[in-house]
């Protein structure tokens, strides 16, 4: 019930959310006060990420095999934690596994649990209408991809997400510096191959690929403006280590459930290792799809 209230409030009309006019035709380097910092963090991992393919193109299997460790697992914090658990309430983990799950997805960059989740249900409220702050229907590729990050403030907490108003999900603004700190240097102890790989390198590339659900994912051929445009991307399991968040247009038919791969030729390593925590007991109230007659 409690979900069902927040989604209704989230469907109400948020002409205040609206992209104005302005704000569009900004040049794109002009960032919203709130998000000031985006841009210039944004700039410093893409710059410092080709200067280290120009110094370190063939760091050694170990380096990539470490740094795709690293993604591998942010990827799970986001497609677990932020988005299936926390965002939809598809699956109740134990508060332990939250914290690790919050943790590796802010590491890999996806910013904290209340602007992710809130920024994430207003998509789904709103998904391709004017509304919707990073659809690509109105206003392009690089802006559903990248420029709203830093040109579109935050939905409200408390229209979007009161549930995790709170001191265990708010603490994780507070900790955010040090954790894009970590990220960033913690590579250094390794070598300064590993410095660019396990850092920079590693976080361009999970951004780009966590992006492209906003932005490709959004391109449905035929689609008429206003009305829900999200597909299925095949190639893009690829970039997400076949963790599901690819298979978008099914999210978006059931976004509640836990599961977003639904054939075999789907694959989404995310459910299994959902299935396996609550194998586990780790997780519980796992949402899946109710089988006619079953």
């Amino acid at each position: 019930m409690e979900a069902r209230r927040l989604m209704s409030q989230a469907m109400q009309p948020s002409l205040n959310r609206r992209i104005s006019a302005s704000a569009t035709e900004w040049p794109w380097w002009r960032t919203t006060r709130q998000n000031r910092i985006i841009l210039p963090w944004l700039i410093l991992i893409h710059a410092t990420a080709l200067v280290g393919l120009i110094l370190f193109p063939l760091p050694g299997w170990h380096v990539v095999l470490g740094a795709a460790t690293i993604a591998w697992l942010g990827g799970i914090g986001t497609t677990v934690g932020y988005h299936r658990a926390i965002a939809h309430r598809a699956l109740r983990p134990h508060p332990a596994v939250r914290a690790v799950l919050i943790f590796l997805a802010m590491f890999n960059g996806s910013g904290s649990p209340i602007t992710w989740v809130a920024s994430h249900r207003l998509h789904h409220a709103n998904a391709d209408t004017l509304d919707d702050v990073s659809s690509p229907a109105l206003h392009g590729f690089w802006w559903a991809h990248l420029r709203w990050l830093w040109q579109v403030d935050s939905p409200p907490v408390e229209r979007y997400c009161p549930d995790l108003d709170h001191f265990s999900y708010r603490i994780w603004h507070h900790l955010q510096p040090a954790i894009l700190t970590l990220s960033y240097f913690g590579g250094l102890y390794f070598g300064l191959a590993a410095f660019f790989w396990l850092g920079a390198i590693r976080l361009v590339f999970s951004l780009h690929a966590q992006c492209f659900v906003n932005s490709v994912c959004h391109t449905e051929p035929n689609t008429p403006f206003g009305e829900d445009s999200s597909r299925n991307v095949r190639w893009l399991a690829v970039m997400h280590f076949f963790q599901g968040e690819n298979w978008h247009r099914n999210h978006h038919a059931r976004p509640g459930i836990a599961c977003l791969g639904w054939a075999w030729h789907q694959p989404d390593v995310g459910y299994a290792l959902i299935w396996v925590l609550e194998m586990m007991g780790l997780v519980s109230e796992v949402r899946r799809i109710r089988r006619v007659g079953a």
